[in-house]
């Protein structure tokens, strides 16, 4: 389907146009407020057509929250890795090791994000943005905490404490759904790494980087993560605190207290995952 295609679907199910007006009155309705930190995950198609597009939405994320708050979006690119596993699409086997030896490095002011809709992709390129240095999940962030939010990012704790979200976790920041489900609450991830499940996965990781100013192919170790409960994880939460989303635009979203949320998917996990012991 054309572009214009997409976007002629999202202006004839959309009542009227969505206005940054109208946004800042919506977001305000779910109740986020100035000075809040928020980790914002979005769909587009979901609002409805915007005056604007992802900078009316950006910008109104901005207006509520005020240079006193905190917006942390992710900005993944998930094209630089191992191509050995790719699914979306898969790659020939005899196209592998040119990737591994080609592929660019992570760059946090170039690399582009894929796979994760046009909020993130423009909000990366913002004034006054700065972007964390894992070179396949990266978060970017604006407000008062920032830096302090994406200043380290070890490759190997892509979603652990010393990531972006385990820093957005200490913070007591609150998560946005926009238009998404909790299929798409990478925060979820972060609760992994609180877990103690006996025979958690790990995996091989490996991307592109830079070290010391030269590209070299980096392999690490790290948890294998999984997403295929988060529908259930995030559905027992709300049903446990008798939450009832809101509309922001015309996308059905949440607004959800983080550390609530990882704690009490925490102990649903350990409860309800079962590994076998290699």
């Amino acid at each position: 389907m054309e572009p214009w295609q997409r976007e002629k679907q999202t202006v004839e199910s959309t009542k009227e146009p969505i206005t940054q007006s109208r946004l800042v009155k919506d977001l305000s309705a779910i109740g986020l407020k100035a000075g809040d930190i928020v980790i914002v995950h979005s769909s587009m198609s979901k609002i409805g057509w915007t005056v604007g597009d992802s900078t009316t939405v950006i910008d109104a994320l901005m207006e509520v929250l005020t240079s006193d708050g905190t917006l942390v979006i992710p900005t993944h690119s998930t094209a630089n890795g191992e191509p050995k596993g790719w699914k979306y699409p898969p790659i020939p086997e005899e196209w592998w090791q040119t990737i591994r030896d080609e592929t660019p490095p992570y760059r946090p002011d170039i690399t582009p994000t894929r796979g994760i809709g046009r909020i993130p992709e423009v909000f990366r390129k913002y004034p006054n943005v700065y972007r964390s240095n894992h070179p396949q999940v990266s978060w970017a962030a604006w407000g008062k905490h920032a830096r302090d939010i994406v200043k380290t990012h070890p490759v190997d704790q892509a979603y652990g404490r010393d990531s972006p979200l385990g820093k957005a976790y200490e913070l007591d920041a609150k998560i946005l759904l926009i238009g998404t489900s909790h299929e798409s609450n990478t925060s979820l991830h972060h609760a992994e790494t609180r877990t103690n499940i006996s025979g958690f996965p790990r995996m091989e990781w490996s991307a592109a980087i830079l070290e010391d100013g030269v590209r070299v192919w980096k392999t690490w170790d790290d948890l294998n993560y999984q997403s295929d409960d988060f529908e259930k994880v995030g559905a027992a939460f709300e049903k446990h605190i008798g939450y009832q989303p809101k509309e922001i635009g015309q996308a059905t979203s949440r607004l959800l207290p983080m550390r609530e949320l990882i704690d009490f998917a925490v102990k649903w996990m350990e409860s309800n995952r079962k590994y076998t012991e290699n």
